[in-house]
């Protein structure tokens, strides 16, 4: 009986001990298969994380990149890192800042890309922003065919040089691009003029000046709209009609005497090699009746720190504001 009961015991712990052992087996290959497959979630989420990471970094870099004008920054913190030091030239720069800030109740800017379209930029951001409406004669004329207008009623064939920025000579599809720039323009304008809601008006001005080529189109419709403005009134002049004195000063230039000269020497050169000029500012102001403030830092302590183009305007022409450390460069301040 003895001999049976010890059989079994050994039957019975050698039994026990195999699925004590296969048992332990099969746990620690679960245990192992577990490790490797929270091993592999784990460097596929770290890779996985790290591509997030960079395509949002690359959509920020390419947004912000692309964003022609940024947000709004306090005009104080701004001067304070933009010029440091204590040479006479940022001493200068902080007193005017100063008194945008005290005198004027400026308390933020908006930043403007650094270009050769800058000014137009600084004009049409607040123009769309705003919801200003179109100038009275725009109301009056269709402006998308004001390019054949100079063609064929005015017979100024001299068009066919006209320059978009970079792009030095189009030859006779210059009609067919100064066309679609006007009427994007005018698309553009009717848009934004016919919006209330001001928030939104933003987030559509932040979409549309982040697209470049957007963008110059809608300049190079303003440099039309000068040019055009600028043979108007050279025709009335021949006529000995009155004119505004300030395009008696333009004719006046051996370089600007006729609306070709004006337009080969000066204002093909605008979104290339050189922004607008103060005349230019001028022009604008006149041709798209806005009363223009530019605040002129360079020129803190003169009577050229503020100065307004056109300097006479209409009473009822609405004013936008800009600013310029250097009468090159403009920004938006914000009220």
């Amino acid at each position: 009986g003895s001999d049976q009961v010890h059989a079994w015991t050994l039957v019975t712990s050698h039994a026990l001990d195999t699925a004590w052992k296969i048992a332990k087996g099969s746990v620690t290959l679960a245990a192992s298969f577990l490790v490797a497959a929270l091993c592999y979630v784990r460097r596929v989420h770290s890779y996985l994380g790290h591509r997030l990471k960079w395509w949002i970094g690359y959509l920020e870099r390419k947004f912000k990149r692309n964003l022609s004008v940024e947000a709004e920054v306090d005009l104080l913190s701004y001067c304070a890192r933009e010029w440091k030091g204590e040479t006479p030239r940022a001493k200068l720069m902080r007193k005017a800042y100063e008194e945008l800030f005290w005198r004027h109740h400026i308390k933020c800017v908006r930043q403007v890309k650094r270009d050769n379209y800058d000014a137009l930029r600084s004009v049409l951001f607040q123009i769309f922003s705003q919801g200003l409406s179109f100038p009275s004669w725009m109301k009056e004329k269709d402006i998308v065919k004001l390019p054949e207008k100079l063609l064929f009623s005015q017979g100024c064939n001299w068009i066919q040089q006209y320059s978009f920025g970079p792009e030095k000579y189009t030859g006779s599809n210059v009609f067919g691009k100064l066309r679609k720039c006007v009427e994007l323009l005018k698309t553009q304008w009717t848009e934004f003029s016919g919006i209330k809601d001001y928030h939104k008006r933003g987030s559509m001005c932040n979409i549309l000046f982040s697209d470049a080529i957007l963008e110059y189109k809608l300049y190079e419709a303003l440099k039309f709209i000068m040019l055009y403005q600028v043979t108007e009134v050279y025709e009335q002049m021949k006529t000995k009609k009155v004119i505004p004195s300030l395009f008696r000063l333009l004719f006046s230039r051996e370089t600007s005497s006729d609306p070709l000269s004006f337009m080969m020497n000066h204002l093909n050169s605008v979104g290339d090699t050189c922004g607008l000029e103060q005349i230019d500012m001028f022009i604008l102001g006149h041709s798209l009746e806005i009363k223009i403030k530019v605040f002129r830092l360079f020129k803190f302590n003169s009577r050229d720190f503020e100065v307004c183009y056109p300097d006479l305007p209409l009473r009822e022409w609405p004013e936008i504001s800009l600013l310029t450390e250097n009468d090159r460069h403009y920004h938006i301040p914000v009220f």
